[in-house]
């Protein structure tokens, strides 16, 4: 199979074709199941602090800080979680917070300085 989609990859290559398509069908690395995403990672000089679906349907991670091939998909037990406390507009946090959101919905940092960093999620509408 392996061998097919390398040769489909090219043809398609020579027709001017994009060949990123290919990875749909077979992903180019193995998938490893078993361990658990690390939140932030590395991918092509990006430190990303959730899942990505870069060059992918569908949202994966890296299972290495650094990524070196080692992925898998994710689940919805994947997305990272709050770090408290964390450092909004001078003030600490030691939960999740409406301040500062236009929706009135609560949020927190992914990183322990928000202000520095930008990185957040939204929390379950029962924080």
């Amino acid at each position: 199979m392996r061998s097919l989609v390398r040769w489909l990859s090219l043809v398609l290559c020579l027709y001017g074709l994009k060949s990123d398509l290919i990875v749909h069908i077979s992903p180019p690395f193995p998938v490893y199941k078993n361990y658990s995403c690390i939140f932030p990672f590395v991918y092509d000089d990006i430190i990303y602090h959730n899942c990505i679906s870069v060059r992918s349907d569908y949202a994966w991670c890296s299972i290495d800080e650094i990524f070196q091939g080692r992925w898998r998909y994710c689940t919805a037990e994947d997305p990272p979680s709050c770090t408290f406390p964390f450092l909004y507009r001078n003030k600490y946090f030691y939960k999740c917070t409406k301040e500062g959101y236009v929706l009135s919905r609560s949020w927190c940092s992914l990183t322990g300085d928000y202000n520095k960093d930008g990185k957040w999620k939204q929390c379950s509408p029962y924080q």
